[in-house]
């Protein structure tokens, strides 16, 4: 009866291993699947430290046209959203440019950020939301 106890235990620490070794490898794929160009989230205050030094740095605003005629960021280009999708978004740069992305708390920004990367932008930069911009806005 020991004998069968011990071959079981050892099949099913073997069972246990190579279920465990399974999992480790779908892991390490699913990280290397996830890894590539991603976006960069910045304070409001070190964009307008970027929009001083760099003024010819492209600012989006992806809120709603009647949201950014109520108060925007001088400068910065209305791109709703809502129109980013599966091709390129005209009125922006090349896909290499620096972008400064906002809209109004940081959640559609941050969307947006994710689309424009998908589409094969590669320095795209969030800065959140305009209720944190401390600074002047265009009304």
């Amino acid at each position: 009866m020991s004998k069968i106890l011990s071959i079981a235990l050892i099949v099913l620490s073997l069972l246990l291993f190579v279920t465990c070794k399974n999992q480790n490898a779908a892991s390490a794929g699913q990280t290397e699947s996830k890894s590539g160009p991603v976006y960069t989230k910045i304070s409001a205050q070190e964009a307008k430290q970027m929009m001083d030094e760099m003024p010819s740095i492209t600012v989006v605003d992806v809120r709603t046209r009647q949201e950014f005629e109520a108060g925007h960021i001088e400068g910065a280009l209305n791109i709703p959203n809502e129109i980013i999708g599966t091709s390129k978004v005209e009125g922006l740069p090349d896909l290499d440019a620096t972008i400064l992305l906002y809209c109004r708390s940081g959640a559609r920004s941050s969307q947006a950020a994710r689309k424009l990367i998908a589409l094969g932008y590669t320095n795209i930069i969030d800065f959140g939301g305009i209720i944190n911009w401390p600074y002047e806005v265009v009304q």
